[in-house]
C-alpha cells in the first residue's frame, strides 16, 4: 500500500497560492461592488446630485452651439435648478 508523506510538490503549492488569490480577490471585488451599489452610486439620481449639474452643462453646450435660443436657455434652466431646490 502507498502512503502520501505529505509534500504536495511545486505545483501543489503554486495551485495553493493562485486560489489563495483567487479567492480573496473575489471576495474583495464582492465587497467594493456591493458597497457602491448602495453607497455613493444611487445618489446620482438625487435631485441636486451630480446629474443635474451634468444635465445644466450639457444645456449650457446646447446653448454655445445655437441649437437653442436664450428664452429656451432660461426656461430650462430654471426648471432644472426648480427642481433641485435651488
Amino acid at each position: 500500500m502507498m502512503y502520501w508523506d505529505g509534500n504536495m510538490g511545486v505545483w501543489g503549492y503554486i495551485l495553493m497560492g493562485l486560489s489563495f488569490l483567487l479567492f480573496w480577490g473575489a471576495v474583495i471585488t464582492a465587497i467594493v461592488l456591493f458597497s457602491r451599489s448602495v453607497g455613493a452610486g444611487n445618489r446620482r439620481y438625487e435631485a441636486g446630485g451630480p446629474a443635474a449639474g451634468i444635465a445644466e452643462h450639457l444645456l449650457a453646450e446646447r446653448f454655445a452651439r445655437g441649437e437653442i435660443d436664450e428664452n429656451e436657455y432660461t426656461a430650462r434652466l430654471t426648471v432644472l435648478r426648480r427642481g433641485r431646490g435651488t
